[in-house]
Order: structure tokens, then sequence, then C-alpha cells
């Protein structure tokens, strides 16, 4: 695995529309469909990468405890898979499954939607207001697969507090970490 941090797209980007199919239901789904009454967070992951399956009952949290509160969880993932076949859309309804995720699943087969929103690695997370301005491109923690530090989302739960309480989100955001998507 080649350790890969986020590319940080620009805070205040206007969050770039899609319509991608939902591997758990095989319903094209948009953006506009998916987004939350307070906020969206669109989050590129794949199955099979260590720092994604390390973070996947964290991300299962995270929407339990925040779709109720208006902001709305969207997982894509961009991976070639051709070339990395663990990633095919029926191993993801699959992992879905497996994970209790109870948000869309996305398959962005041309990898269109990932260079749109600048993604680099799994997990890459991205955090919208009501108005789907970005607020937030950073890790969901400082853990790490191997690092002993518990997972909690403490950084991305932060961000989400405060795009539901109407307040700025810290500026300081240290980029996510993890394996490089597997472009085509």
């Amino acid at each position: 695995m080649a350790l890969t941090p986020s590319n940080m797209l620009p805070l205040g980007t206007k969050a770039p529309d899609f319509s991608l199919v939902d591997t758990k239901d095989n319903q094209v789904k948009s953006l506009g469909e998916l987004k939350g009454t307070a906020g969206t967070l669109v989050v590129f992951i794949c199955n099979h990468c260590p720092f994604v399956i390390h973070v996947n009952a964290e991300l299962s949290q995270l929407a339990k405890d925040y779709i109720a509160k208006g902001i709305n969880c969207i997982a894509i993932s961009s991976n070639d898979v051709d070339n990395y076949p663990q990633d095919a859309p029926h191993l993801m309804k699959q992992n879905a499954v497996d994970h209790h995720y109870i948000f869309p699943y996305l398959f962005d087969q041309t990898q269109e939607v990932a260079k749109a929103y600048d993604a680099a690695c799994t997990p890459d997370f991205f955090l919208f207001d009501s108005e789907l301005i970005l607020v937030y491109a950073g890790q969901l923690d400082d853990s790490r697969p191997g690092n002993g530090i518990p997972v909690t989302g403490k950084d991305l739960r932060a961000a989400m507090d405060a795009v539901i309480a109407g307040k700025p989100v810290n500026l300081d955001q240290k980029p996510s970490m993890g394996c490089n998507i597997k472009w085509k």
C-alpha cells in the first residue's frame, strides 16, 4: 500500500454535481437528491484499502450519529475494478451490508467524480455545508493502521458539529492519509 495524502480541495469550493449508481440498490442517485439539510459528507473509500478497513466501524457510527442531525453521508468508490476486482460493484454491495452502511455506496466507474473532487486517497473526506460549499477537507482523526491511536473520528466530528451549530469550521485541517485511488 502506498501512503498517499489527500489533495485538500480548497475550502469554499462548490460541491461538484454527480449522478452515480448506488451499489446497494442499483439505482442512479444524484448529489442533489442525497444532500443533507444541514450538510453533506462525501467520502471516497473502497473495499480493500487497509486505511478504510481500519475506520469502517467509525464511518458507520458517524452516519448513525449525524444523519438524524441533518448531515447526510455519501460514500463513493472510484477504483479501477479491472485491476482491483475486489472493489467491483457487487462486492461493494456486500461490503456495505457487512459494515452496516446506512448511507449510499456509489460506484464512480469513469473516475470523473473523483477527478472533479480532486480525490487522491481512500479514505478522503469532503464536508459541505447546507449550500454545498466545502468547509472541511481533512482527516477523520489521527488514527492509522498500526499506530495504536484509537479511532474516534474527532477531527471530522468537530467539523460536523460546527456545521450543525452554524459555526465556522476550524481552518486548521490535517490531510487525510490512505491508499492512493487506483486510477485506470
